[in-house]
């Protein structure tokens, strides 16, 4: 008899832990899924000027070594949106915020024009960007494979051709592509 009642008391809790366990499982399930369908709401908002900004490669040759390494940088849309050529060409005139880089562009130079010949940057700059050291072979090199990797980073350019003051120069005369 008293095994019984030790037997039926046992069944009880067992029963009442049981119904107890589905339920809880239960009500975490059903809070989780509240939880994930809940919007997230940033911490910070997003300013109208973090959302006109966008990030652009610009190469620069490493000071040390002399091989190209990229730069990333923060653009604002509306200043690329025009003449992306142009900006970028620009931005790479200026030089390099890092401080392990260095300008390859000779200085004063000036882009006069950009325009495209279907998959190709067609670049006029003034003659200044002749003014760069001719004994150094790897500058020219560094030069033409800076702006190449930098225009090319946009999907609809493939090729680059430079132009001097509005013609074509012999030192330059090449349709130049990114290297691999």
């Amino acid at each position: 008899m008293k095994n019984k009642k030790i037997i039926c008391i046992f069944s009880i809790l067992l029963v009442i832990i049981l119904i107890a366990g589905y339920f809880g499982i239960r009500y975490a399930k059903e809070k989780e899924a509240q939880e994930s369908t809940q919007e997230y709401t940033p911490e910070e908002e997003i300013t109208e000027e973090q959302l006109r900004q966008t990030i652009v490669s610009l190469y620069f040759p490493d000071k040390e070594t002399g091989e190209l390494m990229p730069e990333a940088r923060l653009v604002d849309i509306k200043e690329i949106m025009n003449n992306p050529y142009e900006k970028l060409v620009n931005l790479l005139i200026e030089g390099p915020k890092n401080e392990k880089a260095t300008k390859v562009i000779p200085e004063n130079t000036k882009v006069l024009r950009t325009y495209t010949e279907g998959d190709c940057v067609v670049l006029d700059l003034s003659k200044e960007f002749l003014n760069y050291s001719k004994e150094d072979t790897k500058q020219k090199q560094n030069m033409i494979d800076s702006i190449v990797n930098t225009l090319t980073e946009l999907t609809e350019v493939n090729s680059v051709k430079f132009m001097i003051d509005g013609q074509s120069n012999e030192e330059f005369k090449d349709v130049y592509t990114r290297k691999k």
